[in-house]
């Protein structure tokens, strides 16, 4: 047991020390940070400016989380704190549902109707033409993609909250919307932060559905309403093309590499809120 549970957390350095290695070449011609701030994408050329790729990511992330945590976070409240058995058993079903749905359905599906909705009735409202093909269809779909998960985090860390709190509260004449908002939600307000982080982790390397609606145009992005090109995009949609030009296998890895490190560094920080947690307790 003590070797194959060393075994787990050696994989994730080798993964980690492997993506690095794979990399390396590219650093004899590009300083790390002139690749992670030019924009200039041009292969052919040597030029491998990732800041539009990060970019990309950064704004479909911001978006989808932004959408993502008042519906999880006023649903998980309505689960634990106001609904009946029998609601709770269809929710968690529907849940479970969103959760094992592949992500290249949601892609269709926002190919379908979440990019002709944006071009067709919201864009014109705000900008002259979209494509629909946008940073924001991507943090849409990218947002109901990470529903489940935030949903499923929340409801755990509410229940968890003793019922002496709730009782407490009411007992000094607070309504139940008081109690949820001043007792339960302050409470929780570490745990809360540790699942938007996971979450935020889990939406990072999303690839398939975001790289079907978000444009794949490697522009930084200036409005919700133009089109992006996320990290994990790049790497889906180019790993084909590496072996004819030089210094492009390297170019991907580095891609892979920084989202690696991204997405520890968020794993991480989570851990160490939901230590403190059962160490206050």
């Amino acid at each position: 047991m003590f070797t194959l549970t060393l075994t787990s957390i050696l994989l994730v350095i080798f993964i980690g020390v492997g993506l690095y290695l794979k990399s390396v070449p590219i650093f004899e011609h590009n300083s790390f940070w002139h690749l992670i701030s030019s924009t200039e994408w041009k292969p052919g050329s040597g030029k491998f400016g990732f800041l539009p790729f990060i970019a990309g990511t950064i704004w479909v992330t911001a978006i989808a989380v932004i959408l993502a945590i008042p519906v999880a976070l006023f649903t998980a409240l309505y689960l634990t704190e106001y609904s009946k058995l029998y609601i709770r058993r269809w929710v968690f079903t529907a849940l479970d549902i969103l959760a094992g749905i592949p992500s290249v359905v949601y892609g269709v599906w926002g190919t379908l109707f979440i990019v002709p909705w944006i071009s067709e009735k919201l864009a014109p409202h705000f900008v002259e033409y979209s494509t629909g093909y946008t940073t924001l269809a991507g943090g849409i779909v990218l947002g109901i993609m990470i529903l489940p998960l935030l949903i499923s985090l929340f409801v755990e860390i509410f229940s968890a909250v003793p019922n002496e709190f709730r009782d407490a509260s009411l007992s000094l004449g607070a309504t139940k919307w008081q109690t949820s908002k001043y007792v339960i939600l302050r409470k929780t307000l570490p745990g809360i932060i540790a699942a938007i982080i996971l979450s935020v982790s889990r939406a990072l390397g999303e690839t398939i559905a975001v790289l079907m609606v978000c444009g794949n145009v490697p522009l930084i992005p200036h409005s919700i309403f133009e089109s992006c090109y996320p990290l994990p995009a790049l790497i889906a949609n180019n790993y084909g093309e590496m072996l004819s030009v030089p210094l492009y296998e390297s170019a991907l890895m580095l891609a892979a590499f920084l989202l690696f490190i991204v997405v520890l560094i968020f794993n991480a920080s989570s851990r160490a809120v939901i230590y403190r947690i059962v160490r206050n307790r």
